[in-house]
């Protein structure tokens, strides 16, 4: 076994990137509440921290960034409408 294995978590933990953690289902989505945090909102969408906050800074993030104090919140609504999610699926 080489070191750098030993040093890997065996369970995914909050810093595991978008692309390996499960898929938003619409009861994950609907735990979030009303807002969420940037990173929350960054990680569904696919982006990253620096790009996000970037993003939220100029006011280009790709759904609306309410700043308030040192942090942003990011209403959950137009993320889900901005992933196609707020659609009912097709039988």
């Amino acid at each position: 076994m080489h070191d750098l294995d030993r040093l890997r978590p065996a369970t995914p933990d909050s810093t595991t990137t978008a692309a390996s953690s499960p898929a938003w289902s619409r009861e994950r989505l609907g735990d979030l509440g009303v807002t969420t945090d940037l990173m929350t909102a960054a990680r569904m969408l696919g982006i990253g921290r620096t790009t996000a906050y970037r993003l939220a800074r100029t006011g280009t993030f790709p759904v609306p960034a309410v700043r308030g104090g040192h942090s942003y919140r990011i209403p959950v609504a137009r993320v889900i409408e901005l992933l196609g999610l707020d659609k009912e699926p097709h039988a």
